[in-house]
């Protein structure tokens, strides 16, 4: 039986990728285990068809902590038996590379994003300026590689010269549960709590939207502001903040509202590119969605035509008209729910595991 390592920074329990990873490879014969790193919140948790092992790091942030984590990836590796390791995310590649070379085993980088595109990087030159240098030594020579969209992938192609096979955050098909009562004029965002993501426009769009409640489910670097940001509008009562939650417990939750939201600002490159799993989630729950009119997002919801897209800078004015509109128009709401029952049939990681299986395979047939 081959053996998986799947390396990670995130907390294993939230990260949906990576447990869709993990559970293709089981499925086909794969002995996987996936590392990651323990964090005061991560809950007990026994997933099936595969082990979990958490690094404790001392640090939580900063270059001591990403130092520290890729030092002990690069041991744990070194003593560990694999036939292949994969990489998700520049800030694992280092340890996972090194340790790769060392034993001589096959690497699979998996990029979830334009790292250096990030907001927190672009806002910060000198750290970007690091992160890009170790990219582009770290990147150069890979043979086994994949991405979460076409827009990234081009990107890559264009920074590196290497082709990146597009493998989408879908998710797993789930059954609509008819018995779930919607909650009427409901507005839901999943997701990180992160710069850029237009949250701060969506909660002072709440002000225009009186008959409305709004769910933010998720944790990120500015959920105290946003929170603030609530309670000094006075939305406290309409504004509901779940913190980060399991996907199982989360889905009922999302299948009860009347529309989701995905409305990121071109905020650099990797927002302009990115295809995010909460658009595919609500497309699962069965909801109407409403989007920045970036080219990866906008592309899904006009070729399904199930929703709405939006300008990345507009007012909360103008997005609170949007929502208004997409839940007063009752024939386009049927129309959208009726393609999005059509389009969660295609959009599912049944249909798109087959790539990332087979890279696993090649990769260690060329070995």
């Amino acid at each position: 039986m081959k053996r998986a390592i799947l390396i990670a920074v995130s907390d294993l329990v939230f990260d949906q990728r990576v447990n869709r990873t993990a559970t293709a490879l089981a499925e086909v014969g794969f002995k996987v285990l996936m590392v990651g790193r323990k964090l005061p919140s991560t809950p007990k948790w026994s997933p099936n068809g595969f082990r979990t092992f958490h690094l404790r790091v001392p640090f939580r942030k900063s270059a001591a902590f990403y130092a520290c984590f890729n030092l002990q990836v690069f041991f744990f590796l070194l003593f560990s038996r694999f036939n292949i390791a994969q990489a998700n995310d520049l800030d694992t590649l280092l340890g996972v590379r090194l340790a790769c070379f060392i034993r001589r085993k096959p690497l699979v980088y998996d990029s979830h994003e334009l790292y250096t595109e990030l907001p927190e990087l672009v806002s910060r030159p000198r750290t970007r300026t690091i992160w890009q240098w170790l990219e582009r030594k770290l990147v150069k020579g890979l043979k086994h590689t994949t991405t979460v969209s076409e827009g990234v992938a081009n990107e890559l192609k264009k920074m590196y010269g290497i082709t990146f096979t597009v493998v989408r955050n879908l998710p797993l098909k789930k059954k609509l549960n008819a018995e779930i009562a919607k909650q009427p004029n409901t507005i839901i965002y999943q997701g990180a709590l992160n710069l850029g993501r237009g949250l701060e426009k969506l909660i002072a769009a709440m002000q225009f939207l009186s008959n409305f409640k709004l769910i933010i489910a998720g944790t990120g670097d500015v959920e105290g502001e946003l929170k603030q940001l609530s309670e000094s509008l006075n939305l406290s009562e309409r504004i509901t903040f779940l913190g980060r939650i399991t996907p199982n417990k989360l889905h009922p939750i999302t299948c009860a509202a009347s529309i989701g939201v995905s409305i990121e600002e071109d905020y650099g490159l990797n927002y302009r590119y990115a295809l995010p799993n909460k658009l595919f989630d609500y497309i699962q729950a069965g909801l109407p969605v409403l989007v920045s009119n970036l080219p990866e997002m906008a592309r899904i919801v006009t070729d399904y035509n199930i929703g709405l897209t939006i300008s990345s800078s507009s007012t909360a004015t103008e997005l609170a008209e949007n929502i208004s509109q997409m839940l007063i128009d009752e024939s386009k709401l049927a129309q959208w729910q009726s393609n999005v029952a059509k389009a969660a049939n295609e959009l599912v990681w049944e249909n798109e595991k087959g790539k990332l299986v087979t890279i696993f395979q090649n990769a260690i047939k060329r070995k």
